[in-house]
């Protein structure tokens, strides 16, 4: 096992560091390190600078605008982004529906859709949580009837990330109600948010972000030639989706700048006139979070190594880099937030630039990192699929 770079990847480290130095705007980089929402323009603008450099769609096959990386560029390009405080693009469109497209995609939805992902020309969301139907989602009742040349969708999806800034929409639907098996009569259609009967509703969050979003659909009509794979067959879809979302859950890099940022913070904050990192206690469950993260980065790499050994994906192990990924950035957040002590309350009317603005928004961010156990599978799927695919309990 080689678990070291070689001199061709740290140079390529050094040409990616360099790049991002350059080229990432201060205003969103700040938005990132200060723990600010980006607005569409933000992400688009970020995209666009990307897709110029021919890096929006890194992963990409080469003949769709793909680098040509291995995975073990890949991984440092990443890291690279986190170290940085540069955003990562979202993930529905480059990574979950073009992954989609490529591997049931038809040549017209190929042709279609990939160049405007590259581009950053469509802003894809993703719908298949509804109300009742979150971790059982093979219990979604959102309906598309076929009539004629057209799909008519009827349902609501909840918790859509980022649904008000959609262009576009990936959505599981129930084309069958008379199966017997649950997973059956499923199907994956692609879906024109700007089509009439789709209302868009806020849903406000405990950190008062507007992040998530209802979605309705009422009469929706949806050219057949949207579905994906075969009319019935979206739980194939949906599984083969689900496995792109793990692998860059560890979120090393960013972890790696986040707890620099905590130990600055403990070494100016004060408890009982001594700074926090004279406090044993505390000083003990920083030290612990340290090694968990250098441990997940040496698992990461555990796992490009076999990837570029063998060339196959990641089997089912890979969840423990998703599980401990998303543990670690909780405990960050805690122990930001022991750190700062009552100065975590939100202030009010605060200057986006001052320090109580930064402190302000730690509660926010505190809150809002609840949800990292909970998405792209929760960490109680995450273990049941270790204990039956790895472990063979």
């Amino acid at each position: 096992m080689d678990l070291a770079y070689s001199p061709q990847e740290q140079a390529f480290r050094k040409e990616v560091r360099g790049w991002l130095a350059d080229n990432l705007p201060a205003d969103i980089r700040g938005k990132v390190t200060g723990y600010r929402s980006m607005a569409k323009e933000d992400i688009i603008r970020w995209h666009k600078i990307l897709a110029e450099k021919g890096w929006s769609v890194p992963h990409w096959p080469v003949e769709w605008g793909g680098t040509g990386w291995d995975i073990t560029q890949r991984y440092i390009f990443n890291e690279e982004f986190g170290l940085a405080g540069a955003p990562n693009l979202p993930n529905f469109g480059p990574n979950m529906c073009a992954s989609v497209l490529m591997r049931f995609g038809t040549d017209a939805q190929k042709n279609r859709f990939l160049p405007r992902i590259r581009m950053g020309d469509d802003f894809w969301v993703q719908g298949y949580s509804e109300p009742g139907s979150g971790s059982d989602l093979a219990s979604l009742k959102t309906r598309a009837d076929r009539k004629g040349d057209k799909y008519v969708v009827n349902g609501q999806k909840i918790w859509t990330t980022l649904g008000h800034y959609g262009d576009w929409i990936f959505c599981l639907v129930r084309t069958n109600f008379d199966t017997k098996i649950r997973q059956e009569g499923i199907s994956f259609l692609l879906i024109d948010m700007k089509t009439p009967g789709i209302t868009v509703r806020p849903l406000i969050l405990m950190d008062g972000g507007h992040e998530v979003n209802e979605v309705f659909f009422e009469n929706v009509e949806v050219p057949v030639e949207n579905l994906v794979h075969e009319e019935g067959k979206g739980w194939t879809v949906a599984k083969y989706l689900l496995g792109h979302e793990r692998m860059g859950s560890g979120n090393v890099g960013a972890s790696k700048r986040e707890m620099q940022a905590l130990r600055a913070l403990a070494a100016t904050e004060t408890k009982n006139g001594k700074p926090l990192m004279q406090d044993p206690r505390f000083r003990d469950r920083l030290t612990r979070a340290e090694i968990e993260l250098q441990a997940l980065e040496l698992t990461s790499m555990r796992f490009l190594d076999k990837m570029r050994r063998t060339g196959h994906p990641p089997g089912a192990d890979v969840s423990m880099l998703k599980l401990k990924g998303s543990e670690i950035q909780q405990s960050i957040t805690e122990l930001m937030m022991q750190a700062l002590g009552p100065d975590a309350q939100p202030f009010v009317g605060v200057d986006e630039g001052s320090v109580d603005a930064y402190r302000s928004r730690m509660s926010p961010r505190y809150f809002n990192y609840r949800k990292t156990t909970i998405y792209a599978g929760s960490n109680e799927i995450q273990r049941n699929i270790i204990a039956k695919m790895t472990l063979g309990l």
